[in-house]
């Protein structure tokens, strides 16, 4: 009986600690009607949105005020863009470390909602001074097309796994620079070339660095992981380049497993769900290619005593757990270069996985040249077609 008190009292203690250490952001979610991204008044507040720390969610009030217990390692809070809604400058903001943090208001601006839309998905475009023409590309036929918005799954900067602070930065403020001149909504998320300095060996980083690892891609473009509806669709952006020591491999880390099953929980059943993430939840690239064991990238990699697939999602089981209870629509990545459809059978419907080709270049898979370029989706009461590809490089 002692013993079990002792039990008892000590996970209290654990839980009591955790509360402890967990600190207070509050703000509001609003409708920033002039675009100023300042709550003026008159600007009321947007009640039932969904803000997160990439932890923890809450719920906005009646009022648009959030209460959020974050984690003390936290260091960015977003809000999911709800329906109807469209960003008004970031979703986001930075959280330094420290106590309570008051004030975190966040701007949203009303849009049309509708149940039909299109999206472009593209990846890859390894952002430099010599890429730039490919970016312009990109940009110039997004606007032709006028789509709704745009996703780009990963490999946004040329590299910062293995440069110099100073470079990495470079690159970094390239994309944002140039993703600011697109005339819809982009949404992003990171591949392997955005972890700044784990190839330490190269890099000459520390891992005390302030933007080391992840730190970087959050400074310059915020949460890593996040979600939005739009026309009735939930589109999840994973972050599947995991690291183990100098390495990236294709994994979910279980903090952001449990995030996405918070997330989704906010999503009435049934809800049709698009994730979109840089390293392949399912892909065939690696068979056409080949198994590869030399560096600088083998086809598999050991980790806590296992060997791992690298280039796809080692856990991807437990991503599609996670999602059971609504309809995956559709899985986009990147990281291949190269156009690809795959489509199961199961469970009485067709669960479908694409890769986009990559925007900086064509590339080489299996003795092909595959063509440069990015895909173009509609979609209509929910239902995503199977997408439309548009060369990057014919006029």
């Amino acid at each position: 009986m002692r013993q079990v008190l002792v039990l008892v009292l000590a996970v209290l203690g654990v839980a009591r600690a955790e509360a402890v250490d967990r600190r207070e952001v509050t703000g509001t979610v609003f409708d920033d009607a002039n675009g100023n991204g300042r709550r003026d008044a008159g600007e009321p507040g947007v009640p039932g949105a969904a803000v997160s720390d990439q932890y923890e969610v809450a719920t906005t009030a009646a009022d648009g005020a959030y209460r959020l217990l974050a984690r003390p390692e936290a260091d960015v809070v977003f809000v999911s863009l709800p329906d109807g809604w469209r960003p008004s400058g970031e979703t986001w903001r930075p959280l330094l470390a420290g106590a309570a943090v008051q004030g975190q208001d966040l701007p949203l601006r009303r849009r049309e909602p509708r149940a039909d839309f299109t999206f472009v998905h593209a990846s890859d475009t390894h952002v430099s001074e010599k890429s730039l023409p490919r970016m312009q590309r990109l940009r110039e036929k997004v606007k032709a097309l006028r789509p709704d918005f745009v996703l780009i799954t990963g490999d946004l900067v040329r590299d910062a796994l293995r440069v110099p602070e100073a470079e990495a930065r470079g690159y970094y403020q390239t994309f944002v620079a140039e993703r600011a001149r697109f005339e819809v909504p982009v949404f992003a998320v990171p591949g392997n070339h955005e972890i700044f300095g784990i190839e330490r060996h190269q890099s000459l980083i520390s891992p005390q660095h302030p933007l080391y690892g992840k730190r970087m891609y959050r400074h310059y473009l915020g949460p890593n992981y996040y979600s939005f509806t739009w026309g009735g669709v939930r589109f999840v952006g994973l972050d599947t380049a995991d690291v183990d020591d100098l390495w990236y491999y294709g994994h979910l880390d279980p903090d952001q497993l449990a995030w996405l099953e918070r997330d989704l929980a906010a999503a009435p059943a049934g809800t049709p769900v698009v994730t979109f993430n840089h390293i392949p939840l399912a892909s065939a690239v690696d068979v056409l290619n080949g198994f590869e064991e030399d560096p600088p990238a083998p086809s598999t990699i050991r980790v806590g005593g296992r060997t791992l697939y690298r280039h796809v999602v080692s856990n991807t089981k437990e991503a599609l757990a996670r999602l059971r209870g609504h309809r995956l629509e559709l899985a986009l990545g990147g990281h291949m270069h190269v156009r690809e459809s795959l489509a199961y059978a199961a469970e009485g419907r067709t669960v479908r996985f694409h890769q986009s080709a990559a925007v900086v270049g064509p590339s080489e898979a299996a003795g092909l040249t595959m063509t440069s370029g990015f895909t173009v989706y509609r979609v209509k009461d929910g239902v995503v077609d199977d997408g439309t590809f548009v060369p990057l490089d014919e006029r």
